[in-house]
């Protein structure tokens, strides 16, 4: 299971850019899309949540795991 840090990383390498903070609440944009991160940094990712956060950014849960 893959730390929220290091998914965060991926996105972040794939062109998702941080435009807001609060909190562990993040704002990501990348082109004109724009979603909300809101998963602390040392929390376990399962595979739920990663088909959830890959379905909320635009990924397939392969393409995301790729990513990492």
């Amino acid at each position: 299971m893959p730390k929220a840090a290091r998914v965060l990383a991926a996105l972040k390498r794939d062109g998702w850019l941080e435009v807001r903070r609060k909190g562990s609440h993040r704002t990501m944009r990348k082109v004109r899309v724009t979603q909300l991160w809101a998963h602390h940094d040392g929390e376990d990712l399962g595979n739920s949540q990663l088909r959830n956060i890959a379905g909320k950014f635009g990924y397939t849960l392969e393409e995301l795991r790729k990513l990492l």
